[in-house]
């Protein structure tokens, strides 16, 4: 028998949610008023998404909510009064990507299913094994997968795999974009994201442009749409189809709906042989919506040129009304209804009583007495026209029984008000299995603090991220530096261990930093030169993905674990989750202001120098305005303001990252930061070259060790979030 599969649908309101269920929807996810990935779309207050809850359900159909933000320290204090009425309601599965939310909703919902977002960037086994360890039902894969990464986690990891289908895909992969966040506050991880991506830049190698310049849109992808694939999709694992679009219309949704739905049918009850799709299907979903055309994503290949739009899109496009009336029609506008069998029972002398029975549930009320006619008796044509009246409810008759025994009356009002209490009470029956076992258990007691910071921390000490392994000696020779950190992707393995001896003569930690992303392709090179890995004897690892931490386990490789800053931990209850996931020491978030860093109580590294990655991307700018040649090259994009971003491939690992134009700088701050009272302070060094660094280097050992007047060696830098945080 073949598997079934989920149609997922886009709700940003309620109109749009009754659209997808009429189109044939299995699911819809929706956003409440806070704590959605979507804070600009319209999305439900309370009582609306508590009426859209019961919708779904009389339907037979599912909503998981969108609870997919990284919270504040506050917000989480105040998850639990927010989540309860949907939770009593029924609510059938919440998608998550911040740790301490994970852990909040386990341990005050134990029986809420948990989805984890595909903003947790899980990429592998690995990862969705330790998610489906901690209680995820279900794995919201990372848009970038292939089918045969996918193949492997459900192969690996009994859990339930949702993969997107259709829809806007990011450039960066989700969960690791910083760009609108540093730009103008607005955070993608707090649903803010301001869309930077769809917007014109120049590339350029060493100041010339590249492309002839026209190629402006380079981080503008095209629509996801995977009719071709399907069969694929279903048979490497993909259980639940997600569709993209809470911020697009009840009509998008519709359309988009049931296409999908007719396609996932038409494979389920034919199989490959019979799985053929109409030109005409296509042309339908670029009629509803064309930002330049369509691409099937990353599902069977690394990246492409193919897949960017790179020109405008066009300002005006005629639309098809023809098709926007149908869908208007059809399921907009349309009220869907399921089938009530109904018997109603009249006798003199006895009470008014009907039976329904739909959906699997019956229920039985009983009106007034019957009476016995005086003049003309009630016929049954006339009790079947008050009956039949469902109006504005969920239902119709399919079939209507009428039983009348001798010369009956009973008044019309009556017989309203039997149909009105009947239908009532079926609709209580069928909502009542989702709400019976869902009274929320007492919040848990708060437990102990486990972390004094300011108690564990005495005077913090310096540290080094190198990117470039030329910059390496001017780390080692400077003897305020107690750690340095080499990244995997630029040190190869033959310096690893001469790195390592190098750092331990000058008495330094030496640790490795993992790959932002960490893929089949990264545990091949890791499984290559596992010989190298283990010989080198670093002290750590810079931990960037979960799956880094399920790898190294596994290959028994030693080393104290320190997560980088992308593996959030923006509140307590996600730090202390963090901790317990293998981490020994973590990195404070470089979102939060200093106000919410004081907030925090597990000891941390303070990035105080560094160009953040603003995106982290599998699309590579040098394979697209170039040549994939195997060659790591710096490219630079230059905004419409004339700010120019650093771009480096990384290709042992396949992927780009795109450095903010200025580096970050905590120089001048030394009294905030201290208050903090981190236990190390991060430089991080990405584009900089040998004397750059050993600057550097020494401007911030002069002013945060030893209280010197100390100047940046740039003209340009930032302040990050330290100062402003993101809303």
């Amino acid at each position: 028998m073949k598997k079934a599969v989920e149609i997922l649908a886009p709700a940003g309101s309620f109109e749009s949610m009754k659209a997808a269920v009429a189109a044939g929807a299995d699911a819809v996810y929706m956003g409440g008023s806070r704590f959605g990935a979507r804070a600009y779309a319209e999305n439900p207050e309370e009582d609306k998404l508590l009426e859209a809850i019961d919708y779904v359900h009389l339907h037979g159909r599912k909503l998981y909510m969108t609870v997919n933000t990284l919270m504040k320290e506050q917000e989480i204090k105040e998850l639990y009064d927010y989540l309860v009425p949907y939770y009593r309601q029924g609510l059938d599965a919440v998608i998550v990507q911040d740790m301490g939310t994970f852990r909040f909703i386990r341990e005050n919902f134990p029986d809420l299913p948990i989805h984890a977002s595909t903003q947790m960037t899980i990429t592998g086994a690995y990862g969705a094994k330790i998610l489906k360890d901690l209680g995820a039902d279900r794995v919201v894969t990372a848009r970038e997968l292939s089918l045969k990464e996918i193949a492997k986690i459900r192969d690996q990891v009994d859990v339930e795999i949702e993969s997107f289908v259709h829809g806007a895909l990011c450039y960066c992969y989700s969960g690791q974009c910083l760009f609108s966040s540093l730009i103008g506050g607005r955070s993608g991880n707090r649903g803010r994201c301001a869309q930077t991506c769809r917007l014109p830049y120049e590339v350029k190698r060493e100041g010339q442009a590249l492309g002839g310049g026209s190629d402006r849109y380079c981080l503008s992808l095209k629509d996801l749409s995977t009719l071709d694939i399907i069969p694929d999709m279903i048979e490497a694992g993909v259980y639940s189809m997600k569709i993209e679009g809470r911020m697009k219309s009840p009509r998008y949704t519709a359309g988009v709906v049931s296409i999908y739905r007719k396609y996932a049918d038409l494979y389920l009850a034919h199989g490959r042989e019979g799985y053929r799709v109409e030109e005409q299907d296509k042309k339908m979903l670029l009629d509803l919506f064309d930002r330049g055309g369509q691409t099937d994503g990353y599902y069977k290949r690394q990246n492409g040129r193919d897949m960017v739009v790179w020109k405008e899109k066009p300002a005006f496009r005629e639309g098809n009304q023809a098709l926007f009336d149908y869908l208007d029609k059809n399921f907009v506008e349309k009220q869907v209804r399921e089938p009530v069998v109904g018997t109603a029972f009249l006798e003199e002398g006895q009470v008014a009583s009907l039976l329904l029975s739909a959906c699997g549930h019956n229920a039985t009320v009983t009106g007034e007495i019957v009476q016995t006619a005086q003049n003309q008796p009630v016929t049954e044509e006339k009790v079947r026209k008050q009956l039949d009246k469902t109006g504005n409810t969920p239902f119709y008759f399919e079939t209507l029984d009428i039983k009348i025994k001798g010369n009956i009356f009973l008044p019309v009002q009556a017989l309203n008000d039997l149909r009105r209490r009947g239908l009532e009470a079926l609709e209580y029956e069928i909502l009542k299995d989702y709400k019976e076992n869902r009274q929320a258990e007492p919040v848990k007691a708060a437990k102990e603090a486990v972390y004094n910071r300011k108690a564990a921390s005495e005077s913090p000490k310096l540290s080094v991220s190198l990117e470039r392994p030329d910059c390496l000696e001017e780390a080692v020779a400077n003897p305020d530096v107690k750690r340095i950190y080499i990244d995997a992707a630029e040190f190869k393995p033959g310096q690893w261990n001469a790195s390592v001896e190098a750092c331990h003569r000058a008495g330094k930690e030496c640790m490795l930093t993992m790959p932002h992303i960490f893929r089949i392709k990264a545990e091949q090179f890791f499984d290559k030169h596992l010989t190298e890995l283990k010989a080198a004897e670093f002290d750590g690892f810079l931990i960037r993905s979960l799956e880094e931490t399920g790898y190294l386990k596994e290959k028994n490789v030693k080393g104290s674990l320190v997560f980088d800053f992308g593996m959030y931990g923006m509140n307590n209850t996600a730090q202390e989750m963090l901790m317990e996931l293998g981490a020994d020491e973590l990195t404070w978030p470089v979102e939060l202001n200093s106000r919410d860093l004081g907030k925090l109580r597990v000891p941390g590294e303070l990035l105080i120098y560094g160009r953040l990655p603003m995106m982290v991307t599998a699309q590579c700018l040098h394979e697209g305005m170039e040549q994939c040649d195997k060659t790591p090259v710096v490219l630079t994009l230059k905004d419409r303001m004339g700010k120019s971003f650093p771009v480096k491939n990384h290709c042992a690992f396949c992927y780009n990252s795109i450095y903010n134009s200025a580096a970050v700088s905590l120089l001048g701050l030394e009294e905030a930061v201290k208050g903090l009272s981190p236990s190390w302070l991060r430089l991080q060094f990405t584009t900089e070259n040998k004397a750059q660094t050993k600057a550097v280097i020494q401007s911030f050992s002069d002013g945060f060790l030893y209280g010197r007047e100390a100047k940046l060696p740039f003209e340009e830098f930032t302040r990050g979030h330290f100062k402003r945080g993101v809303e």
